[in-house]
């Protein structure tokens, strides 16, 4: 038996064992639900076709959507269900096959959050055992902390939106926050009166305004965007190029956060100063993350094994909560073994119709 089959029986095995459903989703499928919940990005690593209605399909880039999205069409999205999987997936890739082997779990409609949290890490750490990875290097983060801290700050809202949607990547954060201390401009409005003016004008107002300067010019919108999409882009770009008081503090309190790293234990003495200093109201994310603490220690894992950074999270829409990701200390060049966390928006996204929570984890078990 190959090494392979032998890791993925042993695999289906430990999800069975712990009552996780096998499941085998369509390889192919509508490629706008992952073009419009992880971005156009991800179109030049899709492989691509079309059905004889003309609709785009995909190959499968993962399994995560595919899984949620056939929970969806078999029954009430509300319910409980516990899914397994192992089998390809397919993604471009400059160099070597496209096909990639993934297996993992999904856990939906469990309200008993913190707790399930932990099971799924807690299993994540089973299978990579079983798997003969005995030297991992495991970060955590909470999206949800910083969720709390970005809606405690005031901001103006393209501020908001544009700082959320940076969260997962430190480089481009850190330069947002130069911009709202008034350092480098390279959000500058493209028309720069005109944006000033429309920031005086309420959202309404800047959409006829703009509606009405298209007609005069004899100018129309091109790429797809109608006016309201050219009008908000403006307000947001003169909203991104000024800033004040609010901003400047913002900027001090948000790249403060963003820094806090360390074991579970002295994450959280350091965020809950910061919560005194600041007067930032994170009571509840930090309650979470204290039953998510005491959840890990009853099942046993080592809290001073793992490394919480603060500024660690997805750029994904999606994810709300608490999110981990495991290399190999000895082998940190083969890229990230497994991954996973709390995504309790997908669902919804994805058509439910109702708050479903989830969690998961998937192996990348070519790296391996």
């Amino acid at each position: 038996m190959s090494e392979t089959r032998t890791r993925t029986d042993g695999l289906r095995k430990l999800f069975a064992q712990t009552d996780y459903t096998p499941v085998e989703p369509a390889i192919l499928q509508p490629s706008r639900v992952f073009l419009d919940l992880i971005g156009e990005d991800i179109r030049g690593r899709m492989y691509l076709s079309a059905d004889q209605a003309g609709e785009e399909l995909c190959l499968r880039p993962d399994y995560t959507i595919p899984v949620c999205r056939q929970h969806i069409s078999d029954g009430d999205p509300a319910r409980a269900g516990r899914y397994s999987y192992c089998g390809k997936v397919f993604r471009q890739r400059p160099e070597g096959t496209g096909e990639f082997l993934q297996a993992g779990v999904e856990c939906l409609g469990r309200t008993d959050l913190e707790t399930a949290d932990a099971d799924i890490f807690a299993l994540a750490l089973t299978a990579l055992d079983r798997l003969g990875v005995a030297d991992p290097m495991i970060q955590i983060g909470d999206e949800a902390l910083f969720r709390a801290v970005l809606d405690g700050l005031g901001l103006p809202a393209a501020w908001h939106r544009r700082l959320g949607d940076l969260f997962g990547e430190r480089a481009e954060l850190d330069q947002a926050i130069e911009r709202m201390r008034g350092g480098a401009h390279d959000t500058a409005p493209a028309a720069p009166a005109l944006a000033r003016a429309l920031d005086g004008l309420d959202p309404e107002a800047a959409r006829g305004a703009v509606a009405e300067l298209l007609a005069l010019t004899g100018l129309r919108p091109i790429g797809g965007r109608s006016t309201e999409d050219i009008a908000e882009r403006m307000l947001e770009q003169a909203a991104l190029a000024s800033h004040d008081v609010t901003t400047d503090r913002a900027a001090d309190v948000l790249s403060r956060f963003l820094d806090i790293s360390g074991t579970p234990e002295e994450a959280l003495a350091a965020l809950e100063r910061f919560a005194a200093d600041t007067g930032l109201d994170l009571a509840a994310p930090l309650a979470r993350f204290r039953d998510r603490l005491a959840a890990l220690d009853a099942r046993g894992i080592a809290l001073d094994g793992l490394r919480f950074s603060a500024d660690f999270g997805r750029r994904l829409d999606y994810y709300t909560g608490f999110v981990f990701e495991i290399h190999s200390r000895s082998n940190p060049e083969a890229g990230q073994l497994i991954g996973g966390g709390r995504y309790d928006k997908l669902l919804a996204l994805l058509g439910a119709g109702a708050h479903v929570p989830a969690t998961g984890f998937s192996i990348w078990l070519d790296r391996l």
